[in-house]
């Protein structure tokens, strides 16, 4: 790469062609140019696609469920091709490494593994195709673009919320509830007392309570700094986040939204300004817990979700069971596990669903539930840990800038990061809603390192 790079972390230029690796997210820094505003259009498209794929499929056009299943591939595609023509990928030792792998793993999976070119570039287009856009989004936005996305999440998450009731409150046959390409099964999953787990407008479950979890970083950070958005819109979100909650039947999501709420005190007390803002957050979750609590709808749906809650931690061996089964225990039983598996793996996309059905015909787990199960088990144990380690160490990455900018009084950083740390390292990159939420949080925290840039 030619001419000026930028250190996203100083902003300070660098002149010369050799980019130090020891500073990952470096790139030309993007002017307002036309390149620059297309691009911007297509990660806003990207955006949206993440969050409606699953209505297209659901309900506008259920006859084309399974194309619309890689909408999103094709944008993906356009924004890598705009950005390297335009110069406008970050190379970064991240980003090789994983492209490496990636290219590796295609040649031990079609010569040692399975051997289905389908099921190989369909588990390939992860890490080669929808990985690096982690780094597009964040050379392309700024901090003002992450705080336009933020507002954009925080507007949607009131009409989200009600879809989300009306889903809770209705038969599996309503049309709220129809699942992939018109099922009249419906798309709910077994919640608990006769009610299932709403979809809201994704494809399954679990696209409603990533939408959810990544609302509530946002939301805290307005509340913390509420000039930046208006008020009534902030509470109404407020409102339908704390009962989506318990509608959504989701302990995940229970999870991921008291992160973001401890990210947050930590976040105000690392930095004095914010710590004014904590009795308003408190005072206004107090009265909103209050409010909601004298409607029958919000008591049902409590009473759903302690149940679940209560019978599902007892069959995990309570609380600590739960986060050292689900996160701890499965992140090291993958790797103590793969001595069972060939050394490179069963070969690329066999642990997705579309490869399962491909392969096997019915839509099962081949490999594993686990990320980092399914990550060996295609890949092997050499090249899986290597793709791990590389989801870690950006990670890592991510937390020693966000900790920086947190001390210098940028906080949006570490909120995002209350997000992307439980996403970016273990979430569920075979599932595409999973992959989108990952790849979109990645790419804003590092966006949101950067101010605008005068043009």
């Amino acid at each position: 790469m030619n001419g000026n790079i930028i250190d996203f972390e100083t902003e300070k230029n660098i002149d010369g062609d050799i980019i130090d690796f020891e500073r990952p997210f470096e790139a030309k820094k993007p002017v307002i140019s036309s390149e620059v505003i297309q691009l911007k259009k297509g990660i806003w498209i990207y955006f949206f696609l993440i969050i409606f794929e699953g209505a297209l499929r659901k309900w506008v056009l259920p006859g084309l469920a399974t194309p619309l299943l890689l909408i999103r591939d094709p944008v993906a595609l356009w924004l890598l091709i705009k950005s390297i023509r335009s110069d406008l990928l970050p190379a970064n030792i991240y980003l090789k490494a994983m492209v490496v792998t990636c290219i590796i793993g295609i040649f031990t999976t079609l010569f040692l593994g399975h051997g289905n070119l389908s099921v190989t570039l369909f588990g390939a287009r992860i890490l080669i195709l929808h990985f690096p856009l982690i780094f597009v989004i964040g050379n392309i936005f700024d901090r003002q673009d992450v705080e336009n996305m933020g507002k954009a999440m925080v507007f949607i998450t009131i009409p989200m919320a009600i879809l989300t009731a009306l889903q809770f409150y209705s038969s599996q046959g309503a049309w709220v509830n129809r699942g992939i390409g018109g099922d009249a099964n419906g798309a709910g999953f077994s919640g608990a007392m006769g009610y299932f787990r709403p979809s809201g407008t994704f494809s399954f479950t679990n696209g409603n309570s990533l939408f959810f979890s990544l609302a509530a970083s946002f939301i805290l950070f307005f509340w913390l700094d509420p000039k930046k958005i208006n008020k009534i819109i902030l509470i109404a979100a407020t409102l339908g986040l704390l009962s989506a909650i318990p509608l959504s039947i989701s302990r995940a999501l229970l999870f991921s939204c008291i992160v973001s709420a401890v990210f947050a005190i930590i976040g105000m007390f690392r930095n004095p300004k914010f710590l004014g803002r904590l009795a308003l957050i408190g005072i206004v979750g107090f009265v909103s817990v209050a409010v909601l609590s004298q409607t029958k709808f919000f008591q049902t749906s409590m009473e759903a979700f302690t149940d679940r809650f209560n019978t599902a931690s007892e069959a995990e061996g309570g609380t600590s069971g739960v986060i050292s089964d689900r996160y701890i225990g499965g992140m090291v039983n993958s790797i103590l596990g793969s001595n069972n598996v060939p050394f490179f793996g069963y070969g690329m996309g066999m642990g997705t669903n579309v490869g399962a059905m491909l392969l096997s015909g019915k839509t099962t787990f081949l490999i594993a539930e686990g990320e980092w199960g399914r990550l060996i088990g295609e890949s092997g144990a050499l090249l899986g840990i290597i793709i791990i380690f590389i989801r870690l160490a950006l990670t890592a990455k991510m937390c020693v800038l966000s900790i920086k900018k947190l001390n210098s009084g940028n906080l949006l950083p570490w909120m995002l990061l209350s997000f992307g740390i439980l996403n970016i390292p273990q979430g569920q990159w075979a599932q595409p809603t999973g992959l989108g939420f990952s790849v979109l949080i990645g790419g804003l925290i590092i966006a949101s390192f950067r101010n605008r840039t005068p043009e």
